[in-house]
């Protein structure tokens, strides 16, 4: 059973600093592309940033690039967002997401964590 637990959100002053994790188990977990989404209330949920299974290939919603960075420990079945200089439109449950397959065949989910920023 494929499981994706995050942790690490919480309640964050704007310009502070968070650092999301997602521990994942029951999959092969480094040939997964693994992502962080976000969904703020009353909005479609969004890719915030997504990590490549080989190369560390990574991509940024415009709106996170130079604040955020995501990164992967495969020994280790982790994936982290490390964000900065948060605001207050940063505020929303954070999803961690992992894909695999020609069509995404493979596609699971995390219950997500909230993250909200105070102004």
């Amino acid at each position: 059973q494929v499981q994706l637990v995050e942790s690490g959100g919480g309640l964050v002053q704007s310009g502070g600093s968070l650092r999301l994790s997602c521990a994942a188990s029951g999959l092969s977990f480094s040939r997964y592309t693994m992502s962080w989404y976000r969904q703020a209330p009353g909005k479609e949920r969004e890719l915030v940033a997504r990590i490549r299974s080989t190369g560390g290939v990574t991509n940024y919603a415009d709106s996170v690039k130079g604040r955020f960075t995501i990164s992967r420990d495969n020994a280790w079945n982790m994936v982290y967002l490390q964000m900065n200089t948060l605001k207050p439109e940063d505020t929303a449950v954070y999803y961690c997401n992992a894909k695999y397959g020609p069509m995404n065949d493979y596609d699971y989910w995390g219950q997500g964590t909230q993250v909200t920023v105070s102004s």
